[in-house]
């Protein structure tokens, strides 16, 4: 028996990285569990494998996160297809980085779509039917706490501003027992950011603990808060980081 046995996930951005980690956490744990993806690859599939050699069903949805009617979309099937959604989890991201004064309108619109507005409606949509105990995380980051160099504007802005939407949907929600927090994570190996990545030297020295995270690190600590050790913790931001921010 799993902690999440009888629970339906929704992970947004799931088929690869972060997400693709959590979806399977939460597998592991008991969870039937939907993912959305935005590009089709092999890796959809290792990850619906993956989740269903736990012995839970899985839902691959295929869409644009910047798209609002993609992301109703994604909730209305996974209720459809799964009977219901109890934790949702609001992972998908870009990575726009650069000079601020070449920070394109495509490039800051994309960002805002994906990190805020979408992780808006999803919560908005998935609440609406969603049960007492239910679930809302985000995956923010640790550039929302601290920037320690330039090129990060836009990034930091819009994960920063997951942290006030945490905070109002524990409000809105915690009368019918519904959670909400953000995770921050850290630099984490990643496709996205590679711990053996040029770049990754550079990060190094920010690091307290001297190396970067695996994926599963994160989706550890997402699978805890949505089972009971979340039960009392919404409304705040939980940093896996390392001690980047510290």
């Amino acid at each position: 028996m799993g902690e999440l046995d009888g629970k339906v996930a929704l992970v947004t951005g799931g088929s690869r990285g972060i997400g693709a980690a959590i979806a399977v956490r939460l597998a592991d744990h008991g969870a039937d569990v939907a993912f959305t993806y935005r590009n089709a690859s092999d890796r959809v599939e290792k990850v619906v494998q993956r989740i269903e050699s736990a012995g839970r069903r899985a839902v691959a949805i295929g869409g644009d996160g910047a798209d609002r009617q993609a992301v109703i979309s994604a909730v209305d099937r996974t209720v459809d297809e799964l009977g219901g959604i109890d934790i949702l989890v609001n992972n998908a991201g870009v990575f726009h980085t650069g000079p601020l004064e070449e920070v394109t309108e495509e490039e800051l619109e994309e960002t805002l779509a994906i990190h805020v507005r979408a992780a808006f409606v999803a919560s908005q949509h998935a609440a609406r039917t969603m049960r007492s105990g239910g679930r809302i995380i985000s995956i923010g980051s640790c550039f929302a706490e601290r920037v320690p160099y330039e090129g990060l504007t836009v990034y930091a802005m819009t994960k920063a501003a997951l942290v006030g939407l945490t905070k109002g949907l524990a409000r809105d929600l915690g009368p019918r027992g519904i959670t909400a927090t953000v995770v921050h994570p850290g630099c984490t190996d990643t496709d996205m950011n590679p711990a053996d990545s040029p770049d990754a030297a550079g990060e190094l020295p920010y690091i307290a603990v001297g190396h970067y995270a695996a994926p599963d690190d994160i989706a550890r600590t997402v699978a805890h808060l949505a089972g009971e050790g979340g039960r009392y913790v919404t409304g705040t931001a939980i940093s896996v980081d390392g001690g980047y921010a510290a």
